[in-house]
This record gives C-alpha cells, sequence and structure tokens, in this order.
C-alpha cells in the first residue's frame, strides 16, 4: 500500500483571510452606500453626496452615513417632518446581496 501525504495550507489560508474580508466588506459598503443614494431625498443633493462608507476592520464592519447636521432628522423624521428613511433600509433590505459578496471574496 503506498503512503499517502497531506499537505495542510491552513497558515496560508489563515494569512490571505483579513485581506479578503476587508475586500468584502469595502465592496459591501459600496454597494450599501449606492443603495442609500438612490433612496436619499434630494432637494440640493447636498445630503446624498455626502453619504459615504468606511470599513472597520476591529469590528469587521462597513459603516454607511453622512456628515451632514440634518442626516439624522431626514432618517428618523422630527415632530415636524415625517421620516425619510434611506440608511437603514439600504443596510437592511438588501442582507442577502451582501452576504452573498462576502461569500464571493472569501472564494476567491
Amino acid at each position: 500500500m503506498a503512503d499517502v501525504t497531506f499537505d495542510s495550507n491552513l497558515d496560508i489560508f489563515l494569512d490571505a483571510l483579513p485581506e479578503q474580508i476587508e475586500a468584502a466588506l469595502i465592496a459591501i459598503g459600496m454597494t450599501a452606500e449606492t443603495y442609500a443614494k438612490q433612496l436619499c431625498p434630494v432637494d440640493t443633493g447636498r445630503l446624498r453626496n455626502s453619504i459615504t462608507h468606511e470599513v472597520d476592520m476591529k469590528e469587521q464592519c462597513a459603516i454607511i452615513g453622512s456628515n451632514v447636521e440634518y442626516a439624522a432628522y431626514v432618517e428618523l423624521g422630527t415632530s415636524r417632518q415625517k421620516a425619510q428613511p434611506y440608511l437603514r433600509p439600504a443596510a437592511e433590505n438588501h442582507g442577502f446581496e451582501y452576504q452573498t459578496i462576502a461569500r464571493n471574496a472569501l472564494k476567491s
């Protein structure tokens, strides 16, 4: 009977994993940003143009948002203005797509 040997590629896989996770989070962030911009109500375009994303590798998450001072008022509404959500739906309504993006990035 022939000797059978197995080589472990676990170290190579573990070394490449953080880079693949970051690539997945960047792609997810860009996609979520696009959805948020599509949903964002537009008056002057300032709010829509301010929507960005960033990746937090420590927390392993993609964050979409805006630095415009009235962004939360548009998203959540006020006592005088009805809410016009654009960030939450962009994040929550595309979970399957984000999972697919992550899965595909980790297969690479």
